[in-house]
């Protein structure tokens, strides 16, 4: 059987950033290294190997996200119960509009996500934890 896609997943992220809260680079640095917030990088391994992470910035696979925010889920990151405030961002903002979207209807809040990504933080100079070797 041939699929039929009806919708388009540059419309999914449109219809996410209609719905979330949207950070500029300015706004993100503003709340950067404030002690409620914390900075979530959702690229995969490579993305970091190549760039590494906006500083202090916690890794969490957009693929393993919703598995360890489920406080239920054998998968749980407890980073995820803490009272805090959660900035969710990839490298150019579309996996995080996903993302931010998503989070709060597990319960999730307040989250949302960086525009542009890793590539906009770059670009502006935003201090970054440098690539393991």
């Amino acid at each position: 059987m041939v699929q039929n896609i009806t919708i388009s997943a540059s419309e999914l992220v449109a219809q996410a950033n209609a719905a979330v809260r949207t950070l500029t680079v300015d706004q993100a640095r503003d709340m950067h290294r404030r002690n409620d917030v914390v900075f979530i990088d959702l690229r995969d391994i490579q993305e970091l190997a190549r760039t590494g992470r906006i500083a202090g910035a916690r890794h969490v696979p957009r693929g393993m996200l919703e598995f360890w925010i489920d406080p239920k889920s054998p998968y749980h990151n407890p980073l995820f119960a803490d009272d805090k405030r959660f900035v969710f961002y990839c490298a150019s903002g579309w996996r995080s509009a996903l993302a931010a979207k998503c989070a709060p209807d597990m319960g999730l809040h307040p989250v949302a996500h960086l525009d542009g990504g890793m590539t906009a933080w770059l670009e502006a100079d935003g201090p970054i934890d440098p690539p393991k070797e």
